[in-house]
């Protein structure tokens, strides 16, 4: 299934929209002026666009999503994968570990994630 990019304007929205679903149009436009400072016209072109492209749904102005946040987020590291590092997975993890310092905690959880997979477990 090819899922619809979500630019990070959007990607934003979303992030709102993921955190209070199901929710109103109405209640998304308060929040999205809180939080983006946009405009409630903004707020209706997102929704429309989103809807459009299959990413959301509104039905009689209740919002939910079609695509969970996971989904997303793994389809736009998978783009990133691919598109930036030949999609050579060991490059990226080298790339992302060699500009940061992760902690004992974080190795540890890295680490465990790795041994699922070996076995055959989700993560």
């Amino acid at each position: 299934m090819d899922i619809p990019k979500i630019h990070e304007s959007e990607y934003r929205f979303c992030l709102i929209m993921w955190e209070h679903e199901p929710v109103t149009a109405v209640e998304l436009v308060k929040l999205c002026q809180e939080q983006l400072g946009w405009k409630r016209t903004t707020t209706y072109t997102v929704i429309k666009r989103l809807g459009e492209r299959g990413i959301l749904n509104n039905n009689n102005g209740t919002v939910t999503s079609l695509i969970s946040k996971e989904v997303a987020q793994a389809s736009e590291i998978n783009e990133l994968v691919e598109k930036k590092f030949e999609g050579s997975l060991p490059t990226f993890i080298a790339a992302f570990a060699k500009n940061q310092v992760l902690s004992e905690k974080e190795l540890d959880e890295v680490q465990n994630m790795i041994d699922r997979i070996r076995k055959g477990d989700t993560i």
